[in-house]
């Protein structure tokens, strides 16, 4: 409670000061413990913004286990926390003990001090590909262990890591209306492409995307009364073919013409305060 209050003091310190009248936003949704009060919204985007009244995801439950205590980033929109419970139970109905559920969000969401561009509305979720071998590991054990990856060395085949319950994962959670988003490597992609023998409209939302390996990434819709924004819909078809050319060009990178960097990409975690959304103020000075 204390350094809570401390940061949040400091906070409207740095506000009131003409030299910091605008910190780096990731300095102060980093600085968090605890989640604002109110109602829960997402707020902006989901590289771009905050959130209220998030709840945090217990450390652990019946069917799960949330990993890497340290950082803290086990928070999100609740209708995400009500979203990973039921997953973690369709991962016993797979035949897993559950899952490791790896980051959330922050406690108010917004650029991270370290790691994801994305992840800042509590809309985010990472799903470790490790099957938990045990749902009752210390907080030290979950800053030791580490996730698998379901690609072999090459990145272009399944590893021996990959298992039935995975595309029963994940098929699980895209059928679920509230998923906006998979992420997970093309190669995984392209497998479940290949053992699908039944409805594939659940494959649409599964997009391939390097460093997805280990775990994949689930992304929600923008829930009711929050005012965030959607990303675009993925492009119709189930797009295994698009992630088969992913494969194709890890192959042969030469099938890939270069494409020059954008001058005016910045990285979220470079956002000052007053590029977010406005209510992010409100949310970054509330009790």
């Amino acid at each position: 409670m204390i350094r809570e209050i401390l940061a949040a003091a400091a906070i409207m310190a740095g506000l009131a000061a003409p030299a910091m009248s605008d910190p780096i936003a990731k300095d102060v949704f980093g600085s968090f413990r605890n989640a604002s009060q109110g109602p829960a919204v997402s707020i902006g985007y989901y590289s771009k913004g905050c959130g209220q009244g998030f709840v945090q995801l217990p450390e652990s439950g019946p069917s799960w286990q949330a990993m890497r205590l340290s950082r803290n980033r086990n928070w999100g929109h609740p209708e995400m926390i009500n979203f990973l419970v039921g997953l973690s139970q369709a991962a016993q109905q797979a035949g897993w003990r559950g899952l490791y559920i790896g980051d959330i969000s922050q406690p108010r969401g917004g650029p991270m001090l370290s790691g994801h561009a994305s992840h800042q509305l509590g809309l985010d979720a990472d799903i470790w590909m490790l099957p938990p071998s045990s749902l009752n590991l210390s907080p030290a054990q979950r800053e030791s262990v580490s996730s698998v990856s379901a690609v072999a060395r090459g990145g272009t085949a399944l590893s021996s890591n990959f298992n039935g319950g995975h595309m029963a994962i994940m098929r699980a959670a895209a059928r679920d209306a509230r998923v906006e988003r998979i992420f997970t490597d093309p190669v995984v992609k392209v497998a479940m492409c290949q053992l699908e023998k039944g409805d594939r409209s659940w494959l649409r939302k599964v997009r391939p995307l390097n460093g997805h390996d280990y775990h994949f990434h689930v992304r929600l819709t923008c829930p009711r009364g929050s005012i965030c924004r959607d990303q675009d819909s993925p492009p119709r078809g189930d797009g295994c073919a698009e992630a088969a050319e992913w494969i194709k060009n890890r192959i042969d990178p030469g099938r890939v013409k270069p494409t020059p960097p954008d001058p005016d990409y910045r990285h979220p975690r470079s956002y000052r305060l007053s590029e977010l959304p406005a209510q992010c103020r409100t949310v970054a000075t509330a009790p």
